[in-house]
């Protein structure tokens, strides 16, 4: 357990300190997707869901989950998250909906699970939103692509 900074010597979770880290710019996209049935594609596409714009609506509960991140997980520290971003892209190919978000700060702790919070939030409300005409959608592969700030560099998946 020494190598997970959540964990202690004696093995108990504790929120890391980041008193001592120095403040940088950082960003952290992730991505997600939504496969769906044909159908349900049909009517995200055409704006036929019931219950309104699920792309527009799943924008919106994306960034509100991003900055309510530190609630959900319990070990995540509060920042002064200075900008998030969800856009959600039809994909005829899937068919579903690509999600990806980016989340900056600059402050002394990264904001990967802010990103993935957003991006889970955003699929989430996707599957909310149609799930009357679709109970077989899948919530996939959901993941960060891109982070940089801090002392660890980038990281960028391949």
């Amino acid at each position: 357990m020494a190598d997970l900074s959540h964990f202690d010597a004696k093995g108990d979770a504790h929120m890391v300190d980041v008193s001592d880290k120095a403040v940088t710019d950082r960003v952290a996209v992730a991505r997600g997707q939504v496969t769906i049935a044909p159908e349900t594609y049909a009517l995200i596409s055409e704006g036929r869901a019931k219950k309104g714009d699920v792309l527009s609506v799943a924008r919106l509960a994306g960034i509100m989950g991003a900055k309510k991140t530190p609630d959900l997980i319990p070990l995540c520290h509060p920042l002064a998250i200075t900008k998030v971003s969800v856009e959600l892209t039809l994909d005829s190919d899937l068919p579903g909906v690509q999600i990806e978000a980016t989340v900056k700060t600059t402050g002394q702790t990264g904001v990967e699970m802010e990103a993935l919070t957003a991006v889970s939030t955003a699929a989430l409300t996707v599957y909310d939103m149609v799930k009357a005409a679709d109970k077989g959608m899948v919530i996939s592969d959901i993941r960060v692509v891109l982070k940089d700030g801090g002392k660890s560099g980038r990281y960028e998946a391949t």
